[in-house]
């Protein structure tokens, strides 16, 4: 009889060894979906943030270039960095 259990004790022990590969393979695949989540979240975050700060750029983008076309103020429209950030220092003068 002792013959008999030893393979079904095997079976037993391969079974449990499946279970715990598919635990593994399961944890791991939910592990990587909630990183893929998260990832999404923080690329539409920064991106919508960027966009943001594009929009606000094309508007100021616009405006000077309307009082340029127009001959802004007394025939002269000055253009600082605090107007177009990340622009040089100086400031240019536009006639």
């Amino acid at each position: 009889m002792a013959g008999q259990e030893d393979p079904v004790q095997r079976e037993i022990h391969q079974d449990w060894a499946n279970r715990e590969y598919i635990e593994l393979i399961t944890s791991s695949i939910k592990k990587i979906a909630d990183f893929l989540n998260s990832f999404d979240m923080s690329c539409r975050s920064r991106l919508a943030t960027l966009n943001e700060k594009l929009t606000a750029l094309e508007r100021r983008i616009e405006y000077i270039e309307a009082r340029v076309s127009s001959g802004g103020t007394a025939g002269t429209l000055s253009v600082s960095r605090t107007c177009l950030p990340g622009f040089s220092a100086s400031t240019a003068v536009f006639r």
